[in-house]
């Protein structure tokens, strides 16, 4: 990975706060197969809804703390009082319906992981296990939706997953590496689709 200073090389040009330098870096576009951080992404992409992604990841280690490392089978077991916990805590993002959302979606994606035995299995069926590599040159050529995602959207919705909609989708396959979005100008186009192959 390059160690050039942050504003010596070429990125995407949706990098613009401090915090999106390291995650852009080190993170987004990089192909996830472990569980609990598909399930972290699939949380913090429902949390994004409607918000900036540096809402998120302003308040990510927090989100993080206080949901149990984004361990699915604490919090598919959060009740009422965890709920008006979450709620009181200026350090999330305090939105019932997302939170509501998040128990629902830990239960289903614990029943998926039953059904496809991890849901790593199971949600990288969408791309075909393979890493869709599209080589934009710019921003613009960069979709928010695609016939993959509709895919994944319309079959979380019918397993009953919330905040799934085709765009939070897509933004999740950028997000886990099922894309490589980064432009073909970023640094990180050609990393990352070396970590694809």
């Amino acid at each position: 990975m390059s160690k050039a200073k942050p504003h010596e090389i070429q990125r995407c040009s949706w990098v613009k706060h401090p915090l999106d330098f390291s995650y852009h870096d080190e993170e987004w576009g990089v192909p996830v197969h472990n569980d609990r951080t598909l399930f972290e992404f699939l949380v913090l992409e429902g949390f994004q809804a409607g918000l900036s992604w540096s809402t998120v990841l302003v308040k990510r280690e927090h989100f993080r703390t206080v949901m149990d490392g984004f361990d699915p089978e604490k919090v598919a077991k959060y009740g009422a009082s965890k709920v008006e916990s979450l709620l009181n805590d200026p350090g999330i993002i305090r939105n019932r319906l997302k939170v509501q959302a998040t128990i629902n979606n830990a239960r289903l994606f614990l029943e998926v992981q039953q059904t496809f035995g991890s849901f790593d299995q199971y949600i990288w069926q969408f791309t075909d296990h393979q890493v869709i590599k599209r080589g934009c040159q710019n921003a613009n050529e960069v979709p928010d939706r695609t016939p993959e995602s509709d895919a994944m959207s319309k079959d979380l919705k019918k397993r009953g997953f919330k905040f799934v909609g085709t765009t939070i989708c897509y933004a999740y396959m950028q997000a886990t590496g099922m894309v490589n979005d980064h432009i073909t100008s970023c640094f990180r186009y050609s990393e990352v689709a070396r970590l694809s192959r």
